[in-house]
């Protein structure tokens, strides 16, 4: 029988603007619903490894939509939390002509960072194959001692432990992020990273493969990095504890860019259906960069993730 994914971490509303610049220059915005784990979810279920999710949003109207969304979305609700004494967090979003973008948040004490420990206890991680969570929820409250907890326990229950800094330099000063993150990095197993995330975390090399490899070499750390370099695709490297072998390499894949909102959660989900199901490193690639490469061709995250077709389409067309 296929063991359970769980998935960890906030679910939010992004407010996209109608166009390009600063968000001074913006009058209208469109809700969407959010969150890097909660587009992992998503895109997870969209390729057919629906995943269990713990989240959190508030006991408020935009708490109520995303309950609404997650269940239209086909999540299961186990691990689903509503807060009444908080507000779900909203972010506004501005990007660039490129679709390169930057977050403005309101999150003072929100339902996302009031994470307790113990939520996913033993019993639950006994059922779990793969456990993911990322950097927000190490930001602010309670929520940081409880995903720090949770990737400790996934690991002693011998769950695949994934893990994305997710760098938002908008919550937390970039010292604090390098020393939590390092901290809940002994307990993963694969690390996706963007290039500039591995620079932030100390991690040095004369390239990307390079300072991949000097995040392998942290000392309890994950033995496989993903690190993702946008529109050039992707490298992947691996030590003996691995249960696949590397480095790999993917030069990633030519599509017009809308939105680049939730393409690294994208790629995040590719990489963790692929390694689940056995595939090796160059696959993963292929196909990881394949749906975060789809997700930034339509406005927003979780609306432009992509089924398999969709992915085998822009695969095909290479």
């Amino acid at each position: 029988m296929t063991r359970d994914i769980l998935v960890a971490g906030e679910t939010l509303i992004d407010f996209l603007p109608e166009h390009p610049g600063p968000i001074s220059s913006v009058e209208r915005f469109d809700r969407r619903a959010g969150g890097a784990p909660a587009n992992v979810a998503v895109a997870l279920e969209r390729l057919e490894r629906t995943p269990l999710f713990w989240t959190r949003v508030g006991e408020d109207p935009f708490g109520r939509y995303l309950v609404e969304t997650l269940d239209e979305h086909g999540l299961p609700d186990r691990f689903l939390e509503r807060d009444p004494d908080a507000k779900t967090t909203l972010a506004f979003v501005t990007h660039d002509e490129t679709g390169d973008r930057e977050f403005s948040f309101y999150r003072d004490d929100t339902a996302d960072t009031r994470f307790e420990p113990g939520r996913i206890d033993d019993a639950a991680l006994a059922n779990l194959e793969w456990v993911h969570a990322g950097g927000v929820a190490l930001s602010a409250g309670s929520s940081r001692e409880a995903t720090l907890d949770l990737l400790e326990r996934a690991a002693a229950n011998d769950c695949m432990v994934s893990f994305d800094p997710n760098a938002r330099p908008e919550l937390w000063p970039e010292d604090e992020f390098r020393e939590v993150v390092r901290e809940a990095l002994a307990h993963v197993d694969v690390l996706k990273a963007a290039e500039e995330e591995l620079e932030v975390l100390g991690f040095a090399g004369d390239d990307v493969e390079g300072m991949a490899r000097n995040a392998l070499a942290l000392e309890g750390g994950p033995s496989t990095v993903l690190a993702t370099r946008g529109g050039e695709g992707a490298v992947a490297v691996a030590d003996e504890d691995a249960p696949w072998s590397g480095p790999a390499s993917h030069p990633g894949y030519e599509v017009d860019v809308v939105d680049t909102t939730g393409a690294g959660d994208a790629f995040v989900a590719g990489a963790i259906a692929s390694l689940s199901d056995g595939e090796d490193l160059e696959e993963t690639l292929a196909f990881a960069n394949a749906v975060g490469a789809t997700a930034t061709t339509a406005a927003g995250a979780m609306t432009a993730l992509p089924d398999r077709g969709a992915v085998r389409a822009i695969r095909d067309a290479e």
